[in-house]
């Protein structure tokens, strides 16, 4: 098989961005020791802006995004994969401005890619994605900060997207008692569903921002927004707690001050689920498809096809999106 089809988003000629399905050929993929047949994929915020024509994650087009591969191994040029592998891929230049997942075939150095856990199929994989491995990466470092369950509620902002989601179901299942925070009331149930134990209003976050430290609530936090929320959450917890900080939808400032790191000792915690190390990378993934394995993946998730991805695109822009959406390619 040489062709495949590929999402690809390229400018128009009006000069707007489109997202189109097309026919590709193997030959045109960029050089790499795995050629990876991918069976899913998923949709994240990084595969929207990619696919709206954002500079700042994609240099050039046409493009093919898509930061997250599960698949089998075609054809390898290295001694640690065989044809036949099954292989899971995340973050790197994936998607950015490497041919991405949301295509049928991608050719990626073999230093992405990690041989599926025993524990997880591929589908479970992509639906814990990114997102995912996120979140787990956000828990991983809560708990290196000394935060237990015993360390009293564990908020999670922006809660019914794809790592709040996650992040949400692993606490509860490590016995933590969450707060839940959204814009979208209406998802409440769902978010209690999932195991949150209360839920607040983003508005609610957002009260006291003039004021340099608020209430203590929080024994930690997991927080995927960023700007002013992230400050406050900062402001809210209880002495010596910390926050995990992995994400940008409400912003990338932060106008706080240096008051609640020195009078309350708390930490704000940095987490990046791209660059760190493979073997970094293939502990968290070992930890979720073993002790932290999650028998709820099911209620998190919408499954779709290529075809359909421009359409989920334009919802996770819109702030629309609920939990995971993952791509069969099979």
């Amino acid at each position: 098989m040489s062709s495949f089809n590929a999402l690809i988003a390229r400018e128009n000629p009006q000069g707007k961005f489109e997202q189109v399905v097309v026919q590709r050929n193997i030959d045109d993929l960029p050089a790499g020791d795995l050629l990876i047949r991918v069976k899913y994929s998923s949709v994240n915020f990084k595969d929207a802006l990619s696919a709206s024509g954002s500079k700042a994650v994609t240099k050039h087009f046409p493009h093919t995004p898509g930061i997250d591969a599960a698949g089998v191994v075609e054809r390898s040029t290295v001694s640690g994969f065989k044809d036949g592998d099954e292989v899971i891929v995340t973050g790197y230049d994936l998607g950015m401005n490497t041919s991405g997942g949301l295509a049928e075939y991608i050719r990626i150095p073999a230093t992405w890619a990690i041989k599926r856990p025993q524990g997880l199929t591929l589908r479970e994989a992509m639906v814990l994605g990114t997102a995912g491995l996120t979140a787990a990466l956000c828990i991983d470092k809560l708990q290196s900060a000394g935060v237990n369950p015993e360390s009293g509620p564990i908020l999670v902002t922006g809660a019914t997207g794809g790592v709040g989601t996650v992040a949400v179901s692993l606490l509860t299942k490590l016995g933590y008692s969450v707060t839940a925070s959204t814009g979208k009331a209406w998802q409440s149930d769902f978010l209690k569903a999932l195991g949150a134990a209360e839920v607040v209003l983003r508005s609610d976050l957002q009260q006291g921002a003039e004021r340099p430290m608020l209430k203590e609530q929080w024994g930690g936090a997991v927080d995927t927004v960023g700007g002013a929320i992230l400050c406050n959450v900062v402001k809210s917890l209880r002495y010596g707690a910390s926050v995990a900080a992995c994400g940008l939808t409400a912003g990338v400032d932060m106008a706080g001050t240096v008051l609640p790191f020195i009078l309350r000792g708390v930490n704000l915690l940095g987490v990046d689920s791209v660059e760190l190390p493979l073997a970094v990378k293939a502990a968290a993934w070992n930890k979720l498809a073993t002790d932290w394995k999650l028998d709820t993946l099911d209620t998190l998730v919408t499954e779709i096809k290529l075809e359909d991805v421009p359409e989920a695109l334009a919802k996770l822009l819109e702030g629309q999106m609920v939990g995971r959406v993952i791509v069969n390619l099979n």
